[in-house]
């Protein structure tokens, strides 16, 4: 087993202090830190930005070759810490419960955890599995003084974490799983951008995020869990074939057909986007090829005609009446609305 003791500062000693443990070398690139590394301890990545209204992002993508133990020594710093597991798994214990177990987080979990000033924090990572990790860490004076303006809004439990700005008070919250923000962190993840819009995009997506776990624990609180009879493998099962549909968005996907390939009831099926997406299948789909549509037009050359053709649609008449449903605007009129503002700059 490794074990990495952690006394920092912030979020870059942190990390620099577990690759005097693991090693790797840290480069900076417009605000953007990556510790890689590639050796017999790990293989992988972790990634972080610091913004100026008090907030972190830390990145995970890295499989340890051993089992590890991070102990966190929060006497210097002690954010308050907002963790999503895209893929794999981790855990945590509070120090001062030396004989409770290690609780897990699990994959698509929201969980939401802090410590006491001069608390230990344990956190563990498996052998040989990868973790794809997103950590959002906040300091909560800064935060308070820059962003935080609505607070009353928040829960009562989460608002007292946040004014205990002398961090007085442990708070640990296991939420239930959430594959609307699998969405959200996966698209932060994959953003093309480079330089500054990069940053920029990216701090878009951590208020998203940050707001995401914010009202899922709001929500639980008040009792206000969605329900449901899908297990986790069954709603990961939608999640994926939605990815299916996105890429052949063109096909003629029905219900009947798309429940045999995934083994789930219709009822499922019709449940399971719902709580994902808020939309029926059929909605759904017809949700991803009308956004895909107005891309197609923003951005290429394709005629309308063309772009109907394109994603699936068989009537320009039809498409044409629920484009304008959704947008306000005739495929046509977004057409030369675009072109007007192209001409303009």
């Amino acid at each position: 087993m490794i074990k990495i003791k952690v006394d920092a500062q912030d979020t870059a000693e942190s990390v620099e202090q577990i690759k005097d443990v693991i090693g790797g070398e840290i480069k900076e690139r417009w605000g953007q830190y990556v510790l890689n590394v590639s050796n017999e301890k790990a293989e992988g990545s972790i990634r972080f930005i610091t913004f100026d209204w008090g907030v972190s992002l830390l990145e995970l993508d890295i499989t340890f070759a051993e089992e590890v133990i991070i102990e966190v020594d929060t006497s210097n710093f002690n954010p308050i810490s907002f963790y999503y597991c895209l893929e794999g798994y981790c855990g945590h214990k509070f120090g001062y419960q030396p004989d409770d177990e290690i609780k897990i987080m699990e994959q698509f979990q929201s969980v939401i955890l802090t410590n006491r000033d001069g608390g230990i924090t344990d956190r563990y990572f498996p052998k040989d599995i990868k973790i794809s990790q997103t950590v959002i860490q906040v300091r909560r004076k800064p935060f308070l003084r820059k962003r935080l303006n609505q607070g009353e809004e928040l829960n009562q439990q989460l608002y007292k974490v946040f004014l205990d700005t002398d961090h007085e008070k442990v708070f640990a919250y296991y939420g239930s799983y959430n594959l609307k923000m699998a969405e959200v962190v996966t698209k932060m993840r994959n953003i093309k951008a480079k330089g500054m819009i990069r940053i920029m995009m990216i701090e878009g997506y951590v208020y998203q995020i940050l707001s995401m776990h914010m009202i899922q624990h709001n929500k639980e609180m008040l009792n206000k869990r969605p329900q449901t009879s899908l297990l986790k493998r069954e709603l990961k099962t939608i999640r994926n074939y939605v990815k299916k549909i996105e890429k052949n968005i063109s096909q003629d996907f029905s219900l009947e057909d798309i429940s045999a390939e995934t083994g789930l009831t219709q009822a499922k099926l019709q449940e399971g986007f719902k709580l994902l997406y808020n939309k029926t299948v059929t909605e759904y789909i017809r949700h991803a090829r009308l956004e895909l549509a107005r891309d197609y037009i923003a951005t290429t050359e394709m005629n309308i005609s063309e772009v109907v053709y394109s994603i699936g649609f068989t009537s320009r008449s039809y498409f044409s009446k629920i484009f304008k449903e959704k947008f306000g605007l005739s495929p046509s009129e977004f057409k030369n609305s675009k072109k007007s503002a192209q001409t303009v700059s």
